[in-house]
């Protein structure tokens, strides 16, 4: 089983992926409700030096409202996370696959729910 919906760009820096990334998230009823810049942050931590690599927390609050209601304990599993990380040769959006992390909630109208999402964020990923 595929674990993430992929897509490279070697058109586009890391900033204006970032952009686009987000429109196409906002166009597919995502919200962007955390964000963290993990190259930044090692630094400061670790002082160690990375490629550009940041994690942004995609909610659609529709489809995360059915699911709390159909199994409260899913918040643990939420927001979606989509992370842009430079790579050799351009930029690499990556997007975690609902229905691959919800495997741990023996559900199947979770994972309905679940699948819808997953289409939600591949058209938003296709749509960069």
């Amino acid at each position: 089983m595929t674990y993430t919906i992929n897509r490279n760009f070697s058109d586009a820096g890391i900033d204006d992926i970032d952009a686009r990334t987000r429109k196409a998230l906002a166009d597919h009823g995502f919200g962007v409700l955390t964000e963290i810049d993990v190259k930044a942050t090692m630094k400061k931590k670790l002082d160690v030096e990375m490629s550009a690599y940041r994690i942004l927390g995609a909610c659609n609050p529709k489809m995360a409202h059915q699911a709390i209601g159909i199994e409260p304990r899913v918040g643990a599993m939420l927001p979606c996370n989509v992370i842009l990380r430079e790579v050799d040769g351009g930029v690499e959006v990556s997007a975690i696959d609902p229905v691959a992390s919800m495997q741990a909630i023996d559900n199947a109208e979770l994972t309905a729910v679940a699948g819808d999402v997953r289409d939600l964020l591949a058209k938003a990923v296709e749509a960069i």
